[in-house]
């Protein structure tokens, strides 16, 4: 029975089996229960030293610019992600790593203008992606098919350009109506004789010449071949004519050269 050591003991295998605590709450951050609030603290990049346990986290009324490569710490259980009214501009394809159980990001209010589907790759369960009031002009179609689980999307208050880069769009608008938010305020701004038209209005006629004239990657690499060779072809061309145009002159001049000595024998 050497190996009791009564109360002391068991403490110690208590402390053993207790998990590690979290980090400390960052200065400019209020946390409580899986919580952390750093709104409106003038923060111009996200705080590294982030609780473990953070469910939700809000970062909105800030002056972030950019969200570059790995911005946060691993958060395996972060949830909620919120960024509204920052000054946004850009979004490194990496930035979002380590959130892969994020059901709900919000980003609107901001300054982006483009988005790669890279970027939300990680994101395999979010269901509700707010992108209202940016300044987005078209959205590719791939960040929409790199999220899985979405359900609600917000693009309202973008500046989308109507022309046929935003067919792919449209089509994704069109089968999933019923996760578009705000049908009625996706508005075109230009051309300028469709702004404020609905992009929802549009019909498949609309874009029928899009379709019947839009060329892939391979017919443009084609073309940048086929030009400067078709170019130089011309030109050797024109001077293998032009050669054989100046011997067939010289040539026609010939006899008269040959023809004068006989002239001049004659006399």
């Amino acid at each position: 029975m050497g190996w009791w050591r009564g109360p002391s003991t068991v403490l110690a295998c208590l402390l053993l089996l207790r998990p590690l605590p979290s980090p400390a709450c960052p200065a400019a951050c209020r946390c409580s229960s899986g919580e952390v609030d750093c709104s409106k603290h003038a923060l111009h990049e996200v705080p590294q030293n982030l609780p473990t346990n953070t469910s939700t986290l809000w970062l909105g009324y800030n002056f972030i610019t950019m969200l570059g490569p790995r911005s946060f710490p691993f958060l395996p259980g972060l949830l909620l992600l919120s960024l509204p009214h920052n000054h946004l501009g850009l979004i490194h394809s990496q930035a979002l790593v380590g959130l892969g159980a994020l059901q709900d990001l919000d980003l609107s209010h901001n300054q982006l203008t483009v988005l790669s589907p890279e970027t939300f790759l990680p994101l395999t369960s979010l269901a509700m992606l707010n992108l209202g009031s940016n300044r987005l002009g078209e959205l590719e179609p791939g960040v929409l098919r790199v999220l899985p689980q979405l359900q609600v999307l917000h693009l309202q208050d973008n500046p989308w350009v109507c022309s046929c880069s935003i067919h792919p769009l449209w089509h994704w608008l069109s089968h999933n109506r019923e996760k578009v938010q705000e049908k009625s305020s996706l508005l075109c701004r230009l051309p300028e004789q469709l702004n404020k038209y609905p992009i929802m209005a549009f019909g498949n006629e609309s874009f029928r010449q899009c379709q019947e004239t839009s060329l892939s990657a391979q017919h443009y690499v084609i073309f940048l071949i086929i030009g400067p060779f078709s170019f130089m072809a011309s030109i050797f061309f024109c001077t293998f004519m032009g050669s054989i145009i100046a011997v067939y002159h010289n040539l026609r001049r010939e006899p008269h050269f040959w023809r004068r000595p006989h002239n001049c024998r004659g006399h």
